[in-house]
């Protein structure tokens, strides 16, 4: 992951990317569990399952850049698999690329297990 993203964005910027994890975890998991009512094939309910459990790796900040990377393309998949207004998932694919190409922050998972470690020489 460290090969990925040469710094986990501390500060501003990484509160700045912690709400936007959040804003599209959550609305993944909202508009997942809608879809899934409304689904009445398999076809037609595996796009919003992959979508609303990505969007719960979003939340925590686990595997972001694999996981945004899936969001684009299952959202993509359900803007064209699915009759009526296409603006929802275009946005939540856009919103999942962007997390894919940025990176999850200071304030993820990502950043605790794969962020640089600070070694203190002189510590006692």
């Amino acid at each position: 992951m460290q090969r990925l993203f040469s710094t986990f964005a501390h500060g501003w910027p990484g509160h700045g990317l912690l709400l936007l994890r959040m804003l599209t975890g959550f609305a993944l998991i909202h508009y997942g569990i809608v879809d899934l009512r409304e689904a009445h094939q398999f076809a037609s309910i595996a796009p919003p399952i992959i979508a609303a459990s990505a969007g719960i790796l979003l939340l925590v900040g686990l595997w972001t850049p694999v996981t945004g990377a899936l969001v684009a393309i299952a959202e993509v998949w359900i803007a064209f698999s699915r009759p009526g207004d296409p603006w929802i998932p275009i946005i939540l694919a856009t919103l999942g690329a962007t997390l894919a190409m940025v990176g999850p922050g200071a304030w993820s998972i990502d950043a605790r297990l794969f962020g640089r470690k600070h070694i203190d020489l002189f510590e006692s």
